[in-house]
């Protein structure tokens, strides 16, 4: 059976009948008419965006290091006498 999108009480392709089945869910409409509709492709991008707007928001960008510093700690942590690179004064060997 075939199912119609249903937008503010009207089918979105204009068949008429009763006994038609409709939903307001986008992913249970099967009527190819309803779906080159310009008014089904509007709530499609609406229900994308939303979703991306959604999880853009929930996605937490990473903290900002400081790479110099970080570089410094990783170097620090190696075991032995390896030096740090030019340029870091003040503390030759590790």
């Amino acid at each position: 059976m075939v199912t119609h999108y249903k937008n503010d009480g009207h089918l979105a392709c204009g068949t008429h009948g009763e006994n038609l089945a409709s939903s307001a869910e986008l992913n249970r409409v099967k009527c190819r008419n309803c779906r080159n509709t310009e008014a089904y492709k509007q709530a499609r991008r609406d229900t994308r965006n939303a979703a991306r707007r959604a999880t853009r928001k929930t996605r937490t960008s990473p903290p900002r290091t400081d790479w110099r510093a970080a570089w410094q700690q990783h170097l620090t942590d190696l075991p032995g006498t390896h030096r740090l690179p030019r340029g870091f004064a003040g503390q030759s060997y590790v």
